[in-house]
Order: C-alpha cells, then structure tokens, then sequence
C-alpha cells in the first residue's frame, strides 16, 4: 500500500519509542551525540557505491548533522534525549538534524556488501501488501523517484503489521505518523551524484544489490 508523505501530530511515543534502533547508541557517558561506527569498509559496497561517494555521504555529511546536533542541544533539555525523542517531540533545526543523523545511520546499516537472499517470509508480506516483489520495488522506485528535490522513500509497518511506501521530503520520517521504518533509501543527491549524477533511478536499482533483507526482517515486529 502506498502513502504520500506524513506529517501527522498524533504520535504515540509509547509504540515508537520502542523501535529497534534503540538499541544503537549514538552517545557517549557525557550524552554527547556521536558519528555512529560504519558497519562494513569504506570500499566494500563498490562498485555500485564508490568509496570516495561513502566518505563524503558517511565521514562528512553525516558527520555534519551529528556537530550540528550537538551544537544545538548543547545546555538545553534535549541534550540528555535519544534520537527517537527528539524526532517525535521536536521542530526546526533539532528535528532536522537528529533526523538526518537517524536516517542515515538506519540507511547505512541495512546495506551490506555481501549478497542476501529475501527470506520467504518478507516475501510473502511484499507479495501479500503490493502484489509481488518485483511489483514492490517498481512502485518503491517510482515513489523515491518522483520525490521532488531531497528526500526518503521508505518501506514501514502499521500497527496492524501490514506494510506500506512512503515518501519523506528532507530530513522526514514515517515515526512521526505511528510507522515502524523497515527499509530506505536516501534519495538527497548527495548519496548519489559523484557516482550517478542525476541518475536517480539507476542508483535506485543499485540500491536493491546491498540491501540486507535478513536485518530488515529483524525490524518486523509482527508475523508476516
């Protein structure tokens, strides 16, 4: 099922604040807000993604929303929160950065460098919810590809465990209408445009190669 962008206020903190990621940490003992470890080489997704694309999207872009961060909540309230809490309670400048420093860590680590075949289970939820496979990752590509300027498409979860395309502007995320994030991809020019220019959909497609289905079977909480 497809989504358009959410924006939606009524947030259950209580269901979200559970999401897996949590388990990540992103702070040190003194509660300042860290570059989270990469979980493969910088070279080990070439070729479909360069090395030299990994250290500008990876050591400088994502290092520059968590200084921006912790540039932000230095001495305020929010510089004791997690991730999670200042996306689902926070406007301006601090959502977008802690946002951007969640969606990009959430995007790195479902990417892998070794390939993994789809359990049957997610394929069974993907058929059962958009068809078939193939027709999932056409309407997920035509989603991201149609998002106008910088952006997520995401893959999420309902509460009633069905799952659902949505499409994110800037440093969006579907946590803040009550969904589970699954799988994304960043579709900011900067996570593309030194190896594919503007070539949005073929990056895309590439994007299908690294996808690490096993890790985003654990992100499921329900049976599929």
């Amino acid at each position: 099922m497809d989504k358009i962008s959410t924006n939606s206020s009524d947030i259950d903190i209580g269901l979200i604040i559970d999401i897996t990621l949590r388990q990540r940490t992103f702070k040190q003992d003194n509660m300042i807000f860290t570059l989270p470890p990469l979980p493969y080489a910088m070279d080990a997704l070439e070729p479909a993604m360069s090395q030299q694309t990994i250290e500008y999207h990876y050591g400088k872009h994502l290092q520059t929303y968590v200084d921006n961060l912790n540039r932000l909540t230095e001495g305020t309230p929010y510089s004791d929160r997690s991730l999670e809490h200042l996306i689902l309670t926070t406007t301006g400048p601090i959502f977008d950065n802690a946002a951007q420093v969640w969606n990009h860590t959430f995007f790195f680590d479902t990417l892998t460098p070794e390939p993994v075949r789809m359990p049957s289970e997610l394929e069974f939820a993907l058929t059962r919810d958009f068809g078939s496979v193939e027709e999932f990752k056409t309407r997920f590509k035509k989603a991201a590809t149609e998002i106008f300027g910088s952006g997520w498409a995401w893959l999420a979860q309902d509460n009633a465990g069905r799952l659902h395309i949505i499409k994110e502007s800037n440093a969006g995320n579907p946590m803040r209408a009550g969904y589970k994030p699954l799988l994304t991809i960043d579709v900011w020019e900067h996570a593309y445009y030194i190896d594919y220019r503007n070539r949005r959909g073929e990056f895309i497609d590439k994007c299908w190669e690294l996808i690490n289905w096993k890790r985003w079977q654990k992100e499921c909480t329900r049976t599929c």
